[in-house]
């Protein structure tokens, strides 16, 4: 069996190694062409070179836009097969007439960029393979210089206008000396159009505002009768457009027929329809006289069931009665709202009254109000300790209730519960066949807005999506023979966002875990020493802070970023009291994370850093010195360190958990902090309709060790800056994902390219002495591959 397993895997390697040295074929060599004009040229390939004085992003940048002004008939119906080879399907037949619409095009794309003075020039060559006659086209550009930025002026026929645009004119778009182009000029347009609808210029839009570029050069009004000056004059203006050319730009409002476009509105009464059906008509709506009506200040509430009240309404909305009209606050409301769950869909329509009173109508249909799912889950366990191999089977049930208390406030109850089947079961015992059982409830609740016993901050008004989060759950597992666990855990917190930034923030977490060790783990423990902190009764007593950005790039929107923070102190203040020494854990955890990717047409470089650090500060004798286990790190599975196991990497360097190689030996492994980077590179294979089918090739490095000394665990656990690079491990390898669009399905090989474990090659593999298991020091016998399931991407 062993050497069939061999023999598979030698052939998918062999097959890896194949696909890498086609991967280094010229692109030409991979390319096959489909029912193309026998003896006819046609075009088999285009290509643009991009020469100028800019950086590396502007020039990918602009290549990539530049495609797109090929004429149609010159480009190439190239399709990607397989990852690594290309089709062309039905090429168009050659035409020199369309070399110079191209030229054309891109030349008014670059204008549109900013670069008014590129020289394109242009050849193409005719190949014969066969019965076919391949046409080359070939564009050559140079940009020259970018347009600059000179002088920018804000000239606004209305008094209050140019005040608001003078004002913050610093922060503008358009700088002194940076690159001019005509998309920036379209954002100055927008922003300047933002600021007066934020100041209740309710009636202004892109038709009012344009902006006017001066590309003349004052030296040229110089009045001389001298024809000769007059001609060095000219000679020495062009040379100075070409060498540094700049322009003048300023903003101007238009002339403006209807002055009631120039009225500063102000907001008036606020009408809600929170029971609003999916097929009402809100014109309708408002001249109905059958509705009830609700009344709180200066907002109306009309209703025929009552199915709401007035508070979650008021929370989320941010325009009040006598404020000016801000379109911001009105955007910011419109969303607050639609993110409540007690409605699918909410509608916001101004309407004038009067001379400068705009009335606000909510229309908003209601979500169902109740939902219940059951999820059935099987799996196959390798358990840590006890009998290895069992079944998993698992229930879930969810009841959700939207609007409770009827002030959109979200119920989540949650019951799950669960065996653990010995599907080996060679004892002939019937009572052997359970082998762990577990139950678990929980319930949630999610409350609008922020909930506190002060007085309203007025700084929440300056949040979005602001929300009060209370959970409390219960669970017990039995594993038989070993030991029991109760928990009781409760946490209360607020969540909002700022922008592209969201925060959560948990003021207090309670965690109660009570263990009952029963004579086969005491057994274990003798035996495996280091097991005693994973199984020490200590409860959590703390406060969270994380914070997460998403952000895509201003130069290539096809840049993705995301960063975060999280960190958790617990036992800061309940840790002085006496009667719960040994009894609660003290700790200061911090976590970072950071990930990016850059999609291209058909490909995608994704990649992730990751540094997690716990400290246990409290140096109790009891509990111990490290983290409790279910905080700590640990690396290895579909989505972390893919050539291990699921948490079988680490700790450092240290083969303590592999000492014992009887069948009852604890495999997993967890850290108090851990360094990880991965790298991803994403292609796609084929596509069958909208199912999808791509791959990758990926490259993962990182451990997991502990900071603190422990008499029972070994030194090489501990992190150390002298053994840093012995620790690393790597892992690199590639893999299948099968998209089918509302979820993704993962399968990944990886082989362990550096093992700390591995005692032969300082780690390293060896190509010479290749083998797909390690035999360690002890007998034990280690797979240096991992096959990994898992669905969605990994990072």
């Amino acid at each position: 069996m062993q050497f069939i397993i061999n023999k598979r895997f030698r052939v998918f390697f062999g097959l890896f190694l194949t696909l890498m040295l086609l991967a280094s074929c010229s692109e030409q060599k991979r390319t096959w062409v489909r029912n193309y004009p026998k003896n006819t040229p046609f075009v088999y390939n285009n290509q643009i070179n991009l020469q100028g004085n800019f950086s590396k992003d502007e020039k990918k940048r602009l290549l990539n836009d530049l495609q797109n002004y090929w004429d149609d008939s010159l480009k190439v119906p190239k399709q990607q097969q397989f990852g690594l080879f290309y089709k062309i399907k039905n090429p168009a037949v050659f035409d020199t007439s369309n070399i110079n619409s191209s030229a054309l095009f891109m030349n008014s794309f670059l204008n549109a960029q900013g670069y008014y003075y590129a020289i394109l020039t242009n050849r193409f060559t005719l190949d014969t393979v066969k019965d076919q006659i391949r046409a080359s086209v070939y564009m050559n550009i140079d940009a020259g210089k970018n347009i600059t930025i000179d002088q920018v002026k804000y000239e606004m026929n209305d008094s209050s206008l140019q005040k608001i645009a003078s004002t913050l004119s610093g922060k503008s778009l358009l700088k002194k000396g940076n690159a001019y182009s005509k998309q920036i000029i379209s954002n100055e347009l927008d922003r300047i159009v933002g600021i007066f609808r934020r100041n209740g210029y309710y009636k202004i839009t892109r038709e009012d505002v344009y902006a006017y570029v001066d590309s003349n050069n004052t030296n040229l009004f110089a009045l001389t009768l001298d024809p000769f000056e007059q001609a060095k004059l000219l000679s020495e203006v062009a040379k100075a457009k070409k060498e540094n050319p700049n322009w003048d730009i300023t903003i101007r409002q238009r002339e403006v027929e209807d002055s009631s476009r120039l009225y500063k509105y102000h907001i008036g009464d606020l009408y809600y329809y929170p029971e609003t059906k999916i097929t009402d008509v809100p014109d309708s709506l408002i001249r109905d006289n059958s509705f009830l009506e609700k009344r709180n200040n200066e907002s109306i509430m009309r209703y025929k069931k009552g199915l709401f009240n007035f508070r979650p309404l008021k929370e989320d909305t941010y325009l009040k009665k006598g404020d000016i009209y801000s379109e911001e606050k009105y955007f910011k409301t419109a969303n607050a709202l639609g993110q409540l769950a007690a409605w699918q869909n909410v509608d916001i329509r101004p309407s004038i009254r009067d001379k400068d009173t705009l009335d606000m109508y909510f229309y908003m249909t209601p979500a169902v109000k109740q939902s219940f799912t059951v999820d059935l889950e099987a799996s196959r366990n390798i358990a840590d300790i006890g009998v290895t191999n069992l079944l998993g089977i698992t229930t879930n049930l969810s009841y959700n209730n939207r609007n409770v208390w009827k002030n959109a406030i979200q119920s989540i109850a949650t019951f799950r519960t669960g065996v653990e089947l010995n599907i080996l079961n060679t004892s002939n015992q019937p009572d052997q066949l359970l082998q762990t059982f577990l139950i678990n409830i929980g319930h949630t609740y999610v409350f609008p807005g922020i909930v506190q016993p002060f007085k309203r901050w007025k700084g929440l008004d300056k949040i979005d999506n602001r929300r009060t989060l209370w959970s409390v759950n219960g669970g017990y597992v039995d594993r038989r023979n070993f030991y029991t666990i109760r928990t009781l855990t409760t946490s209360f917190g607020y969540e909002w966002k700022k922008g592209n930034n969201s925060f959560l923030y948990k003021p207090i977490n309670v965690e109660l875990y009570f263990i009952d060790k029963l004579d086969s783990l005491d057994q274990l423990i003798i035996k495996n020493p280091f097991l005693k902190a994973s199984f020490n009764e200590g409860s959590i007593v703390s406060q969270s802070l994380s914070f997460v950005r998403t952000t895509n790039g201003i130069n290539n929107p096809n840049k993705n970023k995301f960063y975060r923070i999280a960190i958790e102190e617990a036992g800061g203040l309940f840790g002085f009291i006496p009667g719960l020494n040994g009894n609660i854990y003290r700790y200061l955890k911090v976590e970072t994370e950071y990930k990016q990717s850059v999609k291209f047409p058909k490909s995608e470089l994704a990649y992730r850093a990751f540094a997690g650090l716990g400290y246990n500060y409290g140096g109790d004798t009891i509990i111990g010195p490290t983290l409790p286990f279910f905080k700590q790190f640990s690396a290895g599975g579909p989505n972390s360190m893919r050539a291990w196991r699921l948490r079988q990497l680490g700790l450092g360097s240290s083969n303590q958990s592999e000492q014992d190689t009887a069948i009852n030996a604890f495999r997993d492994r967890f850290g108090d902090m851990q360094l990880e980077f991965n790298m991803e590179y994403r292609f796609q294979l084929a596509t069958i309709g909208s199912f999808k089918i791509g791959s990758a090739l990926y490259a993962d490095i990182g451990n997991v060790w502990n900071i603190r000394k422990a008499a029972s665990t070994d030194p090489d656990t501990r992190f150390s800056l002298n053994s840093f690079t012995r620790d690393m491990a790597i892992g690199i390898g590639t893999g299948l994902r099968f998209d089918m669009s509302y979820f993704l399905i993962r399968l990944d090989f990886a082989y362990k390219l550096k093992d700390p474990l591995r005692a032969a090659n300082n780690g390293w593999m060896s190509i010479k002495d290749f083998t797909w298991n390690d035999i360690r020091p002890n007998g034990v016998r280690v797979p240096n591959f991992a096959l990994q399931l898992g669905i969605g991407l990994p990072f």
